[in-house]
């Protein structure tokens, strides 16, 4: 069994947090399984890159930030692997161009193009764990290119696609997929599966559980997603392909603050459902300055000061009682 293992920055953030995903990591190759791990940069590392380069010049150039913002993935993937070997499993770290992660020839956010995996299926027939830095590839002009903000997810799905892995497990701070984000409604339930179209519109419209290129590949790939938590024991959410039979109507509720928007995901986001929201934020007292309908997502403005009040309204109101007994 092939496993890619995926491991965000707060996952990493300090040596005993990496000495745990290793740890996971070690299970996993107890099991006898093949391992393959992708990791983000530790911590904040890439937010502080990223403001020395814009303390020295307000623009730099895309082609020197995507050269300096990888090379947080490159001390993760080092360490990784170090620690790895510490707990007597062998263990290789992977830039992006060793790992052959192809992009198209855009600085600060390209896409994956193609993943020409063979120094990977060399280390493990070997039976050494590739240590692969997310978030970067390279063009076909060999430069160094990042994958835009959250892209060792994308990564990390792209290996598992290419690899034909039987699972990709990406390990985060939180400990599943909930209905909302559970910081801000007490409420929210968390989803023992979501499915790859309810997980995209979410995505798209301000969760930051999971990059949306990521869970676009998945979808494309058919390869299902486990997110998983670092830090405790437990199963965590599955992102799969669900018949619509067995999807609810609403699968969740987000925000985008910057747009001051709040969306409704799931099969039954529709013009109807567009209308209800209307009409249940106005009789709160809560004014609608706009709305709109796209692929199982429907979504309305408020003013900034009430968008959380609103979510908690929507969440509680129109996507809850899913969830209530008898249910």
């Amino acid at each position: 069994m092939l496993i890619v293992e995926k491991f965000g920055g707060s996952s990493l953030a300090d040596i005993e947090r990496l000495r745990r995903a290793a740890e996971i990591c070690r299970q996993a190759r107890c099991r006898e399984h093949d391992v393959v791990v992708v990791v983000s940069a530790m911590g904040d590392t890439t937010d502080c890159l990223e403001d020395m380069a814009r303390e020295i010049s307000p623009r730099p150039s895309r082609r020197e930030l995507d050269a300096l913002m990888s090379t947080g993935e490159q001390q993760s993937a080092a360490l990784m692997a170090i620690m790895l070997e510490s707990l007597g499993i062998k263990a290789r770290s992977l830039t992006g161009w060793q790992a052959g992660i192809l992009t198209e020839d855009k600085h600060g956010g390209g896409d994956i193009r193609l993943v020409a995996p063979g120094k990977i299926q060399a280390a493990l027939s070997r039976g050494i764990v590739p240590v692969v830095t997310g978030y970067q590839g390279f063009s076909s002009q060999g430069e160094i290119t990042t994958l835009g903000r959250g892209g060792s997810d994308t990564s990390a799905v792209a290996l598992a696609a290419a690899l034909e892995a039987d699972s990709c497990r990406i390990y985060t701070d939180v400990d599943g997929i909930y209905t909302a984000d559970p910081r801000l409604i007490g409420s929210a339930v968390k989803l023992e599966k979501i499915d790859f179209r309810d997980m995209l519109s979410l995505s798209r419209s301000g969760s930051q559980v999971l990059h949306p290129k990521s869970v676009e590949l998945a979808l494309a790939n058919g390869i299902d997603i486990e997110l998983l938590p670092a830090f405790q024991d437990g199963e965590g959410s599955r992102v799969c392909r669900m018949k619509d039979s067995e999807r609810p109507a609403y699968a969740g509720v987000t925000r985008c603050a910057a747009e001051s928007e709040l969306s409704l995901a799931g099969k039954g986001a529709d013009a109807s459902a567009l209308s209800s929201m209307v009409i249940l934020l106005s009789r709160a007292g809560i004014p609608v300055t706009g709305g709109r309908l796209s692929d199982c997502c429907a979504a309305v403005k408020v003013a900034p000061a009430q968008l959380e009040q609103a979510m908690a309204l929507v969440h509680d109101e129109m996507l809850l009682p899913q969830y209530s007994p008898g249910k």
